[in-house]
């Protein structure tokens, strides 16, 4: 379990702190809109109304007693800097920032933030690649070259082992798991013989995996 302290609870902090919740960890969420904290108690149990721009009551906080600090407001590029300083200089042990624009990303981990993340935009792109592709079903980008993917047995592969097709050597991606009905399934045998009825987890380059794919 983690203690996060949220700071905004519009759509994307309410979200992210009842996902939090319900994984299982502590959340602590600061809201200067009393109105939207009022809308927000049956997911937060803890919040505190008061300007995270504002130093002495940010000390009153304790952000340093926080496994995570979440800045979740999206629409205030200005305000967002603000508070990652601030967090940072009060000794905040991790900093998740939104940000909506690339030069704002650049600003905010040069300014404290640990992690920066585009919330319409990852989305966005997410669903680009899941719906545009005609054999990804999921993935999970790691980071700019490589991503962790959910793909369709490729035809060429159906009724082979992974030993036969040497997997990692000819492609150049490794394979996690297969998964059907639902379950996913380790893969440690490179006998296993792929079926036209599962999918594949696989890691491996972006550009490796889509080529795979067409």
């Amino acid at each position: 379990m983690k203690s996060v302290l949220v700071i905004g609870l519009g759509r994307f902090g309410r979200h992210m702190s009842q996902k939090l919740i319900e994984e299982g960890n502590e959340v602590f969420a600061i809201e200067r809109d009393e109105e939207i904290a009022d809308s927000s108690i049956d997911i937060v149990s803890n919040i505190q109304i008061g300007d995270a721009r504002n130093e002495m009551f940010i000390k009153s906080i304790g952000v340093r007693n926080f496994d995570i600090c979440v800045i979740a407001i999206g629409d205030n590029f200005q305000t967002t800097l603000e508070i990652t300083v601030l967090l940072k200089d009060l000794g905040a042990n991790f900093i998740i920032a939104r940000a909506s624009r690339d030069v704002h990303k650049k600003l905010l981990l040069r300014n404290g933030a640990d992690y920066v993340v585009y919330a319409e935009r990852d989305i966005a792109e997410k669903l680009a690649v899941k719906f545009g592709a005609k054999n990804i079903f999921d993935y999970i980008e790691l980071n700019e070259e490589y991503g962790i993917y959910e793909i369709a047995v490729p035809n060429s592969w159906r009724g082979k082992s992974i030993i036969e097709k040497s997997i990692r050597n000819k492609y150049n991606i490794s394979i996690l798991a297969t998964k059907k009905n639902g379950k996913l399934h380790p893969m440690i045998d490179p006998n296993h013989v792929f079926s036209n009825d599962e999918s594949l987890m696989v890691m491996g380059r972006h550009s490796d995996i889509k080529q795979l794919t067409k």
